[in-house]
């Protein structure tokens, strides 16, 4: 028991192989280039700023400058700063381990106030007790208060000669003009996956254990260029094992994360492009029975469709950027060729849309599928401007479009995907539409007074002057006093009842009939009883006409206001 006690604590690979000089930092090789020639010309900054995401490095590359600024070799030489950290100085232990006194770590997000920064101000002026210089290293700096960084600006601007400022921060949008001015800015930028992978590879090595380059790269995608997530991951994945010379294979760690196969998913994502929803929904399924996520399912398939796309943009060079793997590389370079950048892009907005609504359903499989099956629904449909095309009746696809194909000896996709093609046919071809019938501009009306919009109805018949109407297409002149955006609201409503585009064009300079209300007044004038009551009662003018019984009270009142505000208006000089 207490050999036990005494044996030293586990500690976690995040700290174990923390960097402890600019040598071991990976991917910030033009920072270290940068300070390489600042020290080397005794060109050194009072104040440096760090940002960038989290696990990057930020604190780590802060200590590691505080050691350069202060290194006083083991025996006592001192020849200046420097960057060769190679030989640990008589400084460097304390300063790593946090407990130098004359390097100051303050947490910004627990000491945001004026005092604390004050409190810091009063040490500035007081020179070192054992180092070359006092240097303050504030992490989340962006949680300061306003009243504490103008507190910090003049001391900033002129600190006095043995004081250094270091600051390091995940918010740097956050971090007011006049701070950033004062301080030379290093962004620390995710780390690549491949170089990634490398330093975990190291890691493993050193570790004496055993794990597939495929997981290490699992590993390095899902830390997102963070190098301290993913060295927690690894740290994790090592557990997986029942004995010490175990290799830790890609499932294990596939099956850790909740990941999906990632060649199974790019067989999904074709099959979903192909239109094979039957493929598609089998393979999703698969997957999800694995134990991968169908949140990050999607997720995976988003990236490959960005991928695609990038190739298609960018050229094959392209294909190495981002999350691509070797493996994706290959298979990118192949497929973009074979697809339509249209195809890609729509791929990207129908996943997106299922991604979001899949993280908020109450049934993530369901969404999942339903984003499969838009998806491969979609694989044989018009682009969007051909489809504008159609709908305008300027044109029309070469071919109808056709249903997802589905797998050889299976009838029942075909029977469940053909029928809603119909709504993509040219207007000449689909007669019959999906929507309410509607034959002329007064039919236009009718349905605006069925869908119960009063104000767009009245608008309607009081504003609009017709010059030309035919299906999916309106052309109108509207009054002096017509609402800016009555055409617009019009084409949305009119989407929304029908399910098909409507153009609607305005001519200022065309004739275009009487207005309905004009139309209706006309009539009503002309009515026997109303002609005997005008007589009766000369010089009497009619100031609204509204139905005798509308359809319920809540309709007539809105419809009765809105006609009081049309006839205000036109009697308006």
């Amino acid at each position: 028991m207490a050999e036990a006690s005494e044996k030293t604590p586990y500690q976690v690979l995040a700290r174990k192989y923390r960097p402890q000089n600019f040598d071991d930092l990976i991917g910030h090789g033009a920072m270290v280039k940068t300070l390489r020639n600042a020290f080397a010309t005794g060109r050194i900054a009072h104040a440096y700023v760090l940002t960038g995401v989290r696990g990057v490095g930020k604190t780590t590359t802060a200590r590691i400058l505080a050691r350069a600024l202060n290194y006083v070799g083991p025996n006592g030489e001192d020849n200046g700063p420097t960057i060769d950290l190679s030989v640990e100085g008589r400084h460097c232990r304390a300063i790593a381990e946090s407990r130098h006194p004359d390097v100051f770590e303050m947490d910004a997000a627990s000491r945001t106030g004026v005092g604390d920064i004050r409190e810091l101000i009063e040490g500035v002026r007081y020179a070192p007790v054992e180092a070359r210089y006092k240097v303050y290293i504030i992490d989340e700096v962006h949680m300061l208060s306003t009243a504490a960084f103008n507190a910090l600006l003049k001391t900033l601007e002129e600190p006095p000669p043995h004081v250094k400022f270091i600051f390091a921060t995940t918010e740097i949008r956050k971090l007011p003009v006049t701070v950033l001015s004062r301080c030379q800015r290093f962004d620390l930028r995710r780390i690549e996956i491949e170089t990634l992978a490398d330093h975990l590879q190291s890691i493993v090595e050193k570790e004496d254990a055993l794990v597939e380059r495929g997981g290490l790269f699992m590993i390095a995608r899902a830390a997102e260029g963070s190098v301290r997530d993913a060295l927690s991951i690894l740290d994790q994945a090592l557990i997986q094992r029942t004995s010490a010379d175990e290799t830790v294979s890609a499932e294990m760690i596939r099956g850790m994360l909740g990941l999906a196969d990632r060649s199974q998913t790019w067989d999904l994502f074709e099959a979903a492009l192909k239109g094979d929803a039957k493929a598609a929904l089998e393979q999703f399924r698969s997957q999800y029975d694995s134990g991968a996520d169908p949140a990050v399912i999607l997720r995976d398939l988003l990236q490959i469709a960005h991928l695609l796309t990038r190739v298609k943009a960018a050229g094959a060079d392209a294909a190495t950027h981002g999350a691509a793997g070797e493996a994706d590389a290959a298979r990118a370079r192949d497929m973009a060729g074979a697809l339509a950048m249209n195809t890609l892009t729509r791929a990207w907005s129908l996943l997106m849309k299922g991604l979001l609504e899949t993280q908020t359903a109450p049934d993530p499989v369901a969404a999942g599928e339903i984003a499969l099956i838009r998806l491969a629904y979609a694989a044989d449909l018009p682009t969007p401007d051909e489809a504008l095309k159609m709908l305008s009746g300027e044109g029309e696809m070469s071919s109808p479009p056709r249903a997802p194909r589905p797998s050889r000896g299976s009838s029942a996709p075909q029977a469940a995907f053909s029928e809603p093609t119909a709504a993509y046919q040219s207007p000449a071809a689909a007669h019959t539409p999906s929507g309410p019938k509607i034959e002329s501009f007064l039919d236009v009306v009718r349905l605006a007074d069925l869908k119960r919009d009063a104000k767009l109805k009245v608008e309607l018949e009081s504003y609009v002057h017709l010059i030309s109407f035919e299906r999916g297409r309106i052309e109108l002149r509207m009054h002096d006093r017509a609402p800016g955006d009555l055409a617009g609201r019009l084409m949305q409503r009119l989407k929304e009842w029908t399910g098909r585009q409507w153009i609607v064009s305005i001519n200022a300079q065309g004739a275009g009939s009487d207005t309905l209300r004009d139309v209706r007044a006309a009539e009503v004038l002309a009515h026997p009883l109303v002609k005997k009551a005008m007589e009766i009662f000369p010089g009497a003018e009619i100031i609204a006409i509204r139905d005798k019984n509308p359809r319920d009270e809540a309709t007539g009142d809105i419809a009765a206001s809105a006609h009081e505000e049309a006839e205000e208006e036109s009697d308006e000089p």
